[in-house]
């Protein structure tokens, strides 16, 4: 992998301070320039050396990049990597680390300045933590990182951003936009909501009766809300075809229960014990 002369770095919370620390760590970029919204989440990023330098201005933050890395949510990815294409070096390759794909590829293939080019990309990697004070180094090392090309990519671009995350310690793998949102949506999505929706079902005055099955169920509950808020409602066809098949499942245990069918019951079981330990830990 290349070293890079100066990486920014717009948000550096969990995934952007965790991309910070992994390119010092393995002395992958000479410079890496954190771009933020709050001083005081700058200062941790700088604290825990996930950045060199910092600012809140992206203007500034960009100027001098030969990569820059959008980190924030998908809400945002858009207007910032356009306010980045307008600010650093001409020909400047812009890539995001984004839970959905579809929208933002289809507002930015082929239309930056400059020059500029934007590729999307998403780590499969986090936790309902957040900030960087939560960042780790080798959070990438042995996830998946999946990078969308499309119709206008250029093949050295894709070269680059794969070996941009295979060098953090990522397995890639290409999809298209779509093909990315209608998997999370059931692989990462769906979980989400449907932890979400347990958290809910569960009458505040029960809580001290909750052992440890319902609080790993609903980990993910404990995420952002306003980053989900944006996932959700960027990928909102997939996310209805996904409810639509737990639902079916939901409906199949309720028909059971209902019927007192012990066999059927434990042939739902089974499949889903079969299908849990395939996926491993």
């Amino acid at each position: 992998m290349r070293r890079f002369e100066c990486v920014a770095i717009i948000g550096v919370g969990l995934i952007g301070g965790s991309v910070g620390l992994a390119l010092r760590q393995r002395n992958l970029a000479a410079k890496v320039v954190g771009v933020g919204r709050r001083h005081s989440s700058l200062r941790v990023a700088r604290r825990i050396g996930a950045v060199t330098t910092t600012t809140i201005d992206i203007a500034r933050g960009v100027a001098d990049a030969e990569l820059v890395v959008v980190c924030t949510p998908v809400g945002q990815i858009v207007e910032h990597v356009r306010q980045a294409a307008a600010n650093c070096p001409a020909g400047t390759l812009i890539t995001d680390a984004g839970s959905t794909k579809q929208q933002i590829c289809q507002q930015l293939d082929g239309t930056l300045p400059r020059g500029c080019r934007f590729l999307g990309s998403h780590p499969l990697a986090g936790s309902e933590k957040s900030g960087p004070a939560h960042a780790a180094a080798d959070l990438f090392e042995g996830r998946v990182a999946i990078v969308t090309p499309t119709a206008n990519t250029r093949a050295e671009d894709f070269d680059l951003i794969e070996q941009f995350w295979e060098s953090l310690g990522s397995v890639v793998i290409s999809l298209s936009p779509a093909e990315h949102d209608r998997a999370l949506a059931l692989t990462s999505h769906l979980p989400h909501v449907l932890a979400a929706a347990l958290a809910l079902s569960v009458p505040e005055k029960l809580f001290r009766l909750c052992g440890t099955g319902l609080l790993d169920t609903t980990r993910l509950a404990a995420g952002d809300p306003l980053l989900w808020q944006q996932i959700l409602v960027s990928n909102r066809d997939y996310m209805l075809a996904a409810l639509e098949q737990l639902g079916q499942q939901v409906e199949r245990f309720r028909k059971a229960i209902l019927q007192s069918d012990a066999q059927e019951l434990l042939h739902l079981l089974t499949q889903a014990k079969r299908a849990r330990d395939a996926l491993g830990s």
